[in-house]
C-alpha cells in the first residue's frame, strides 16, 4: 500500500482509506459480520485510514470499527463528521454546544479520548461564511477533544471558502471519472496551502464499478433508490449526480481503456491517484472482497497520458454538461 502525506496534519495515510458509509446505512443491509471482516481485510492489506460519521446507522458505523480496532495493533486513523445529526438541518445549529454534543458521542461510539479528525458534515452554505463555527471547533482543538479539523463538502465553492481558514486542515470532496471539476482551481490552491484532500464517492456510488446495469433494481434502504433527484440529500451524493442514460453510454467508452490486469473499479481508484493533490480516495465495502480489490488498486502500475486524456474526452463529452457547472 503506498502511503502519502496527509496535508499539514503530520500523517502518512493510504492512498486507498476505507469509506464507512456502507457498513453504517444507506446502502442496503450489511451483515456485521462481513463489516467486519470488510475493515479487519481493509487493515491487513495496509489500509490505515477509515472515514465515518455519526449519522452512519446512527452510529453503528464507529461502533463498528472501535470494536475492530480493538482487536488491532496498527495505528488507524479515523476520521468522522457532525452537523447531520441536527433537526432540522439548518445553519443555526451549528453552535458550539452542538457540535460539542456530537463530539461528546462520537468519543464514546469510537471509544477514544480525542477524535483524530472531525469533519463538518456537508453543513448548508452559509455555514462557511460563520467564522464563529470554525471559533468552536478551534474551541474543541483546545480542549483536547479533536486532534484537527476539516470539512466534507458538496460543492467546489464550499471548499474554496472553507480552506481560508487557517484551522481547516481537509477538505472531502465527490471527485471521480464522472465529477472532475474539483482537479481545476481547487486542487492548486489545497496543494499551495497544504490541505489534505479526500476524495470520496469515487466510484459514483458503484456506476463505475461496471457492475451496475440499467437492468439494476436497489432494495428501499438504498439510497440509490430513494435519493436518486435528491429527496434525502444532495442530489449529488447518488451517482455523483449524473444522467444514467449517458453516464451508461459513457461507460461503454470507458471499458475499452481499462488496462489488461485491472477490474473497472480499479481503474476508476487508480485516475484519481493520478491526482497528487489527492491524499487518500475512500470507496467503500461492504465484504472483504471488496476491501481487498479496493486496497489493491494502490500497487497496479499508473495509467498512461494517453489513457488519461481519453477519460478526460468522454467526460466532457458525455457527462460535463449535467455536472461540471452544478458542483
Amino acid at each position: 500500500m503506498n502511503e502519502r502525506i496527509f496535508g499539514r496534519c503530520g500523517w502518512s495515510v493510504s492512498e486507498v482509506g476505507f469509506g464507512a458509509w456502507a457498513i453504517g446505512s444507506g446502502w442496503g443491509k450489511v451483515d456485521e459480520d462481513d463489516a467486519i471482516r470488510a475493515l479487519h481485510r481493509a487493515i491487513d492489506l495496509g489500509v490505515n485510514f477509515i472515514d465515518t460519521a455519526d449519522v452512519y446507522g446512527d452510529g453503528r458505523s464507529e461502533r463498528l470499527i472501535a470494536r475492530v480496532l480493538r482487536e488491532r495493533r496498527e495505528r488507524v486513523l479515523v476520521a468522522t463528521k457532525a452537523g447531520r445529526r441536527l433537526l432540522p438541518h439548518v445553519p443555526e445549529g451549528y453552535t458550539y454546544e452542538n457540535l460539542s454534543q456530537f463530539v461528546e458521542r462520537s468519543l464514546r461510539n469510537l471509544e477514544v479520548e480525542c477524535l483524530d479528525l472531525l469533519q463538518l458534515h456537508c453543513p448548508p452554505t452559509p455555514v462557511y461564511y460563520m467564522p464563529e463555527v470554525f471559533d468552536a471547533l478551534d474551541r474543541l482543538t483546545t480542549e483536547g477533544k479533536i486532534r484537527f479539523y476539516g470539512v466534507s463538502v458538496e460543492k467546489v465553492e464550499e471548499a474554496l471558502k472553507a480552506i481560508e481558514y487557517p484551522g481547516v486542515r481537509s477538505v472531502q470532496i465527490i471527485f471521480n471519472i464522472f465529477r472532475q471539476r474539483p482537479a481545476e482551481l481547487f486542487f492548486d490552491l489545497a496543494r499551495q496551502r497544504r490541505v489534505a484532500v479526500i476524495a470520496r464517492v469515487p466510484l459514483a456510488s458503484g456506476l463505475l464499478s461496471g457492475k451496475i446495469t440499467p437492468q439494476t433494481t436497489f432494495p428501499p434502504d438504498d439510497h440509490r433508490n430513494f435519493n436518486r433527484e435528491g429527496q434525502a440529500f444532495d442530489r449529488g451524493e447518488t451517482f455523483a449526480g449524473v444522467n444514467l442514460e449517458r453516464a451508461f453510454q459513457a461507460l461503454e467508452e470507458l471499458r475499452q481503456l481499462v488496462p489488461e490486469g485491472y477490474t473497472m473499479a480499479q481503474f476508476a481508484l487508480k485516475w484519481i491517484l493520478m491526482f497528487p493533490e489527492v491524499s487518500t480516495v475512500i470507496p467503500g465495502a461492504k465484504n472483504a472482497h471488496q476491501a481487498e480489490e479496493n486496497a489493491r488498486a494502490s500497487s497496479l502500475p499508473p495509467l498512461s497520458e494517453h489513457v488519461m486524456q481519453e477519460v478526460e474526452r468522454i467526460y466532457r463529452t458525455y457527462i460535463r454538461g449535467d455536472v461540471h457547472d452544478r458542483w
